[in-house]
């Protein structure tokens, strides 16, 4: 069978798949460093998704894997998985569903809801994925296709994010713009969040190795642009330093712009599309991608089971 999409949910979705005894092949249209999910800022949130009564199992079987890779052998570098103190801005536990009940240590605090969450650092995790392809015996390449139908495999399991729209095609798949800026790290070691539904504009700053911090950020709906603008980049210092006034003279690094991939909600689901032949969908994850995939990849492969 063919995953059609290279980046964490397919590489996600195909890793599940071959460990339970399926010969599976990727093809992705560029490498995992160029993907979307390589700018994501990567903490671990069921921000902005849907379906909620589906989204929190999802999340929380994310949760449980991101939680060994950090503990693995003491050595978070090696997946780029790391368990960091933070504080989201805003949020209440009793503005939450049931699943909080299930993340350890959430707790109401002065500023907002603090937690101890996964932080990843994406390209390190996308290279450590791509290695562990590599050991299940799956082959990942570089192949681009105009529409799913080009794919002759008889099982096609569709993780194609914004490409969807096209490839399905599926018109109500969007993008929703991310701007982030990575600054010399002046000494933050927590992470923060503040995001306000009724703007675009959001305030979030994530410490990662290498002596880097991720500043944002946007959730532009509809923007298509991935050329980094100065003046948004601009207000994402400011808005950051209001919070840690040591950001403001950070030196800045470098600029980052995704599209994340919005649906109404999430399509996890299977598709007969010709006699022996199946899609599956696993796609529509906007910002979430990372929260969700692992739980989306256990879906897509149980649907796979029957074909």
């Amino acid at each position: 069978m063919i995953v059609v999409g290279g980046g964490v949910v397919g590489m996600s979705t195909a890793l599940v798949l071959a460990r339970r005894g399926r010969r599976v092949r990727v093809w992705s249209r560029e490498p995992a460093e160029r993907t979307t999910s390589a700018v994501a800022g990567a903490l671990w949130w069921p921000y902005r998704i849907d379906p909620v009564e589906q989204v929190g199992p999802w999340s929380l079987r994310s949760l449980r894997r991101y939680e060994e890779w950090a503990a693995r052998a003491g050595r978070p570098e090696e997946t780029g998985v790391r368990m960091v103190e933070g504080v989201h801005a805003g949020t209440r536990l009793a503005g939450l569903g049931a699943w909080a009940g299930e993340v350890a240590g959430l707790r109401d605090a002065d500023a907002g809801l603090a937690a101890r969450l996964p932080l990843i650092d994406m390209p390190v995790h996308l290279a450590w994925l791509r290695g562990e392809l590599a050991a299940a015996g799956v082959a990942v390449e570089e192949r681009a296709v105009t529409s799913l139908r080009e794919v002759t495999a008889p099982v096609v399991v569709n993780c194609t994010g914004l490409g969807a729209r096209e490839l399905v095609p599926d018109a109500s798949v969007r993008p929703v713009r991310g701007q982030l800026v990575v600054v010399e790290n002046p000494g933050v070691r927590t992470w923060y969040t503040a995001a306000d539904e009724a703007s675009d504009a959001t305030t979030y700053f994530f410490p990662q190795p290498g002596g880097r911090l991720l500043l944002g950020g946007t959730a532009q709906e509809d923007a298509w642009s991935l050329e980094p603008d100065p003046a948004t980049a601009e207000a994402i210092v400011r808005r950051c330093a209001a919070i840690r006034p040591e950001i403001a003279g950070a030196r800045v690094l470098g600029h980052r712009v995704g599209l994340r991939p919005a649906r109404p909600a999430v399509r996890v689901e299977r598709e007969v599309v010709g006699p022996g032949r199946i899609w599956v969908h696993n796609y529509g994850h906007g910002g979430a991608g990372v929260t969700v995939a692992w739980g989306c990849a256990e879906e897509a492969a149980r649907l796979v089971e029957g074909c």
